[in-house]
């Protein structure tokens, strides 16, 4: 059985035990089977902070390794920095959709004023820190000045991830002008860290479907149907935000820069998002991303071969959509405000984390904790939203891949190596 397939069983039989246990409850007076509940909360704890703990591992390797093999950043040049402004920009504007959707609908805002208290108490020794942390408000010189550490190693210790992520991406970038023989020492030595942290994040993940039984179990025995509507409304605000990200945003490029039709675009790329849509992987994707890029756009093999697998590393507009989306839920659930300059703070930390998430399924859950811990949100809220992470996992991998091409495309249009086919001429 796959794991996603027990994670769906987990919280299943998690909300469905919880509910029951919520109306005993209610009907009864007879809180026996919440006890019982709460006795298992541990697992759920552990969990947590089982996935917070490979974090800082995890994002520092993928990050070094990507950067640091772009290759002399000097020979690259204005090549490579088309590709990364496009990526970048589309990024933040992903994450931007992302948190306006999340501030019009309020996803979290519709759990009763009784069950947030009791959330907040439950979570009182988290949520407090949390509060005040959201409720500065640093100037823009201020936010700006703190990307940059006096400390990487102290950043690291006190979760100032947004500092961490920008000591990275520079250091990656310095290590990309290395000569050859130090480099592959030294992408081989994060590598291997890379590696680790996959293998640990496998091992963690076995535990996931007994977790989220535990984790939804509780809530939902604690606040009944409260959470459960709230779930649905998340779980549509994050479809329509990629919706509109794809359709908007990729559209718009393709017509503008690329001089495509989008019609035709979206009718040729069809094959690498459904595979992308099966597998959650762009990484898995990426042959057949190649081939579409190639064969259905008229994309050269120099720009293909430059563009896509750079995308697959650092291109991750879905996850970083859904993230906003995400980081706005868990702080309305738990009653936190994230004013202005806090989801300024939180556009910065998913386009850049977004560079270090590799193209596996599943790892747009461990930047989540990266943005979480840098808006100052309660990692504990994660359990709430990752029963239903498959389906979602699923939609901004095809979004992913498609933001992929749509990049392949107006590289390709502006350094004047598009083929002219049916699909690259404006209907």
């Amino acid at each position: 059985m796959q794991l996603y397939t027990k994670i769906t069983i987990g919280l299943i039989v998690g909300v469905m035990v919880g509910v029951a246990a919520n109306l005993i409850n209610a009907a009864t007076g007879n809180h026996v089977l919440i006890d019982a509940i709460g006795v298992t909360k541990p697992l759920g704890t552990a969990f947590i902070r089982a996935i917070t703990m490979i974090v800082i591992p995890l994002v520092v390797a993928s990050l070094l390794v990507g950067v640091a093999s772009l290759g002399d950043l000097r020979v690259l040049g204005r090549f490579a920095g088309k590709t990364l402004a496009y990526y970048i920009t589309t990024t933040a504007i992903a994450v931007t959709i992302g948190l306006a959707l999340s501030n019009l609908v309020k996803p979290g805002g519709r759990i009763a004023p009784e069950s947030r208290a009791q959330l907040l108490a439950e979570y009182s020794a988290q949520t407090e820190g949390s509060i005040a942390l959201a409720a500065e408000k640093p100037a823009v010189k201020d936010l700006l000045l703190n990307m940059i550490p006096t400390n990487p190693i102290d950043a690291a210790a006190n979760g100032d991830m947004l500092a961490l992520i920008v000591f990275t991406l520079v250091f990656g970038a310095a290590a990309s002008l290395l000569r050859d023989d130090l480099k592959r020492a030294f992408l081989g030595f994060f590598e291997a860290v890379n590696e680790i942290s996959m293998i640990v994040i496998g091992w963690i993940m076995k535990t996931a479907p007994y977790a989220v039984f535990v984790l939804l179990a509780a809530v939902t025995a604690d606040f009944g149907f409260d959470v459960l509507r709230s779930l649905v409304l998340y779980t549509v605000t994050v479809i329509a935000g990629l919706l509109l990200h794809a359709t908007f945003t990729y559209s718009l490029a393709v017509r503008v820069i690329g001089r495509v039709s989008p019609l035709y675009f979206f009718k040729r790329v069809r094959e690498a998002q459904i595979l992308g849509f099966s597998t959650s992987s762009s990484n898995a994707t990426l042959p057949v991303t190649l081939a579409v890029a190639e064969r259905e756009l008229g994309v050269s093999n120099r720009v293909a071969s430059f563009v896509l697998p750079l995308g697959a590393t650092i291109n991750m507009d879905g996850t970083a959509l859904y993230q906003g989306v995400a980081v706005m839920f868990i702080a309305q659930v738990f009653g936190i405000d994230l004013h202005w300059m806090a989801q300024l703070t939180i556009v910065l930390t998913a386009t850049l984390a977004s560079i270090g998430a590799a193209g596996v399924p599943s790892a747009g859950i461990i930047t989540l904790l990266v943005v979480l811990q840098q808006a100052g949100v309660p990692e504990t809220g994660i359990a709430l939203i990752l029963g239903v992470d498959r389906i979602l996992d699923m939609l901004r991998t095809a979004v992913n891949i498609t933001g992929d091409l749509s990049a392949a495309t107006c590289i390709a249009r502006t350094e004047n190596e598009l083929v002219e086919t049916e699909a690259t001429s404006l209907a």
